[in-house]
């Protein structure tokens, strides 16, 4: 079960670029700034286009399973310790990190989801780069993944951060790598087929009313709380400053 269970999440990983995607980033800070934030993945569109080809190399037609990366990644340690000290250092930013599928073939459903707790949001790295890490950390056959990617940089050269100072939220993006991130703007043409239709929407929770925020498109939850923002996949690969987000809090 454990073997299968890796076996698909690599097989998922490789999917997601032939396929709609729908990615929801949801994030809940609590009064004393702590909390919770996670890339949640809906798999139907997969599932209704490969579930039984997924599901055939095993006999596995439901699960709901969980994989924490401190635990993987301590049994690949010798493996890991083989890459550079930049792959090294990226894939330990996994560490805090648990992974979760909840499948079931037969009536087309997968929910796929990376998450993790932090104690101040100031401590996040680029979700988004960790989610596309994670796809990378093991490849078929049980090795690690060869050392391709750059230091801090994620497949379109960007770096998102977040911080929360007083009152003050912040989603930032910062182009880190130019040339990289002109090559994945050259390759929209060749995904629009796939990813037209694919979504990435922001859902924050936050622990006091919103009192003002730069994100004009933005819904509001009944007690003014929490925010959703939902933009074209595509718009955000030609233009990932679209979520960036500024928000003010009430006192």
């Amino acid at each position: 079960m454990k073997k299968y269970f890796k076996s698909l999440v690599v097989g998922i990983f490789a999917s997601f670029l032939i396929v709609a995607c729908n990615f929801t980033e949801e994030m809940t800070i609590e009064p004393d700034g702590s909390g919770r934030m996670s890339i949640n993945f809906d798999g139907s569109a997969l599932m209704e286009m490969a579930g039984d080809k997924i599901a055939e190399n095993g006999e596995v037609k439901k699960m709901d399973s969980i994989i924490d990366f401190a635990q993987f990644l301590e049994e690949k340690k010798d493996s890991i310790a083989k890459l550079s000290p930049e792959k090294q250092e990226r894939i330990k930013q996994l560490e805090n990190f648990k992974m979760k599928i909840a499948m079931d073939s037969e009536a087309k459903k997968m929910d796929f989801a990376m998450f993790t707790e932090f104690k101040n949001v100031n401590e996040l790295g680029d979700m988004m780069s960790n989610f596309q890490e994670a796809s990378a950390v093991q490849k078929p056959g049980g090795g690690m993944a060869p050392d391709k990617s750059p230091m801090g940089k994620g497949t379109q050269g960007t770096d998102v951060s977040y911080s929360l100072v007083g009152n003050s939220f912040k989603r930032i993006t910062t182009i880190v790598d130019q040339e990289l991130f002109e090559q994945s703007v050259d390759s929209l043409e060749q995904v629009q087929m796939f990813l037209g239709e694919s979504t990435y929407t922001l859902n924050y929770h936050f622990p006091r009313k919103i009192k003002s925020t730069s994100a004009k498109e933005a819904l509001f939850s009944q007690d003014g709380k929490s925010l959703t923002l939902e933009v074209s996949f595509m718009d955000l690969m030609a233009n990932p400053k679209v979520l960036d987000v500024e928000v003010e809090l009430e006192k």
